[in-house]
């Protein structure tokens, strides 16, 4: 038996993929600011509350409506990609995020996990090619432990490094319920060709 939507979390998952869209926020703060704008003080009931996959179905929707770059900007930021991890494909680099979902918002940043033990290594590479760039931190994947981040700009757009080391790919490349959450070079070229 089917079960209608939950009207509350369409609006929750729609108003949390508009913030996305236009302020730039991550999900986690675009969750949390929805709640606020449209239920004020109220609590959400747990079951109202919109996943990560949800989000993304209302962001890409949103993208469909309002934003007649999107599909351009795909594949652009996709190319620059592609451009970035034959650079940077000794530390084993996956593109994750929007970018690989194929759901850019104007402010999302190509994400390419790097896999390798000495974050020094990256950070010389970036030097030695004159590329101008930031650390900061990040949640880790699985954990939630803070990991180290590179933030700096590619082709016109933004990008974020995050720094694992070697062994944490292992269980990385297990699919969740919407597919793969990232992919090395070969399945991003291989999603280029399929566009």
């Amino acid at each position: 038996m089917h079960q209608a939507p939950d009207p509350l979390r369409l609006e929750l998952a729609a108003t949390a993929a508009r913030l996305i869209a236009d302020s730039g926020l991550d999900y986690f703060g675009a969750r949390k600011k929805a709640l606020r704008q449209v239920l004020g003080d109220r609590a959400a009931p747990r079951k109202s509350i919109p996943d990560n996959e949800q989000i993304d179905a209302a962001l890409r929707e949103h993208l469909d409506l309002f934003d007649p770059g999107h599909a351009q900007r795909v594949v652009r930021r996709r190319q620059a990609a592609a451009r970035l991890m034959q650079r940077l494909q000794a530390f084993r680099p996956y593109l994750t995020g929007a970018v690989w979902k194929g759901i850019v918002a104007e402010h999302a940043p190509i994400h390419l996990q790097l896999f390798h033990d000495n974050p020094k290594d990256v950070a010389m590479q970036l030097l030695n090619a004159g590329v101008d760039f930031e650390v900061s931190t990040i949640p880790h994947f699985r954990s939630g432990a803070e990991i180290e981040a590179i933030g700096f700009w590619f082709d016109d757009a933004p990008v974020l490094l995050s720094l694992y080391a070697h062994d944490d790919l292992r269980g990385a490349l297990r699919s969740g319920p919407a597919g793969a959450e990232r992919g090395d070079r070969a399945a991003l070229l291989e999603r280029i060709a399929q566009a």
